[in-house]
């Protein structure tokens, strides 16, 4: 990014980024990592709700995603001391602030999609 000139860029944890979109990009793009973040905007779910909630995701795509999102300090993940074992997912405080610009994101696709396409239900 260039300020009054002069090229800056951010470092974070020995990476370069161009912009702050960028820096914000890092944390919820791709294309599961937002979807996990709206599901948990309304409190903690456990892996297998997350899982109904987006079917199109593999179990293995939905752990990679978790765990980059707990690495980064967006989500934590608590481990309950029973059997059978029980993991919630929740944003973490840090995280919450992301809450508001998901709901930006997915107010901005409802209206294109609204203007554009429409609702259809799924089939079972």
């Amino acid at each position: 990014m260039i300020i009054d000139g002069e090229k800056y860029k951010y470092r974070m944890n020995q990476q370069d980024f161009h912009c702050a979109l960028d820096v914000t990009m890092h944390f919820i793009g791709g294309k599961w990592k937002a979807i996990v973040l709206w599901y948990l905007r309304n409190g903690k779910l456990r892996f297998s709700e997350l899982k109904e909630r987006i079917p199109d995701i593999t179990d293995k795509m939905l752990s990679l995603q978790l765990k980059a999102l707990e690495e980064d300090g967006v989500i934590k993940r608590t481990v309950y001391p029973q059997v059978p074992p029980k993991v919630e997912y929740e944003y973490t405080e840090e995280g919450k602030s992301l809450i508001p610009v998901v709901k930006t994101i997915a107010d901005w696709g409802r209206v294109k999609a609204e203007k554009e396409g429409r609702l259809v239900k799924m089939e079972e």
